[in-house]
């Protein structure tokens, strides 16, 4: 299982600006396509209570999404709960 979870569709700018923070970091996610899967989608909303994409969890905990994980990152949330869930580049 991966530390940070990313569900996505492939044609989502939301998505690709989430990704390229994560990527920008160094950090390793799991992606998880839900435009061809009902039961990845409704698992996402099931964890989430969302039904856009992207839904970032990071150690399980739900973040939002992109424009959550980009405040997290401007407020120093995001480094906080790198830290608490043990995730490093």
């Amino acid at each position: 299982m991966h530390n940070i979870e990313i569900y996505t569709t492939a044609w989502c700018p939301y998505c690709a600006r989430a990704k390229d923070l994560l990527d920008s970091k160094g950090l390793q996610y799991q992606e998880i396509g839900v435009q061809h899967d009902r039961g990845l989608a409704q698992a996402m909303v099931e964890r989430s209570g969302r039904t856009s994409v992207p839904q970032i969890f990071i150690g399980g905990e739900h973040i939002g999404g992109s424009d959550d994980l980009w405040a997290a990152e401007r407020s120093g949330e995001l480094e906080r709960l790198l830290t608490k869930h043990s995730i490093s580049a």
